[in-house]
This record gives structure tokens, sequence and C-alpha cells, in this order.
């Protein structure tokens, strides 16, 4: 007899159109997601960013985003519904948000 082995689908909780429509909706900027404690414990990450742990079909989940606490638990609540969102809690970047990401302008060659 052959046993057949279905392959787990890896669910993809934010569409990239979701992703986009974060800032201008809720304030917020997804860093990463599913993530682990080893990704998230980066010190170059700045240092406004929330460690949000929410639960999913019984699932506990890890999430970096950036914006007030007020409007992350507003984004996970419309999104996952109510009782999903466990914890909102600090990140541990250190990099100062105006600086993060920034990359230097190219300098012009002089004649």
């Amino acid at each position: 007899m052959r046993a057949v082995v279905e392959k787990e689908e890896v669910l993809v909780e934010w569409t990239p159109e979701e992703k986009k429509s974060l800032p201008p909706r809720y304030g917020c900027e997804l860093l990463f997601e599913r993530t682990t404690l080893k990704q998230i414990k980066d010190p170059s990450l700045p240092n406004d960013a929330y460690l949000v742990i929410y639960e999913v079909d019984g699932n506990a989940h890890m999430d970096l985003c950036r914006g007030t606490r007020v409007r992350i638990f507003d984004l996970y609540y419309d999104k996952f519904g109510p009782g999903s969102v466990k914890k909102i809690d600090f990140g541990y970047g250190r990099t100062n948000p105006k600086i993060w990401g920034y990359k230097a302008p190219d300098k012009k060659k002089r004649k």
C-alpha cells in the first residue's frame, strides 16, 4: 500500500498589497514577519521597533513592527481578530530611527 504524503503549505500572513497599505492606513511598518529571536536580537535594527507575539490557529508567531503600540494593536486586532495579540514588547534594536536605513548620497566628481 502506498501512502500519499501531502506537503505542508507555508501560510503567508501578509500579502505584498497589505504591506504597502500599512503605513498610510495604520502608521506602522512591518520589518519582519514570522521571525525568530535570533533575527530580532540584531542591534542594528531601529530602537523604536516592537516585538509582537500573536496567535493564529493555536500557533504562536513573532513579528517585528514599527509604530505606536496602540496602532500596532489595532493593526493585529483588525487582521487576526480579538484575542490574537498576546504581547507587544520592546525590540532589541539600538540604532537611532532617524539614521536606520540611511544611505549616504553619492559624491559628485569634481572637474
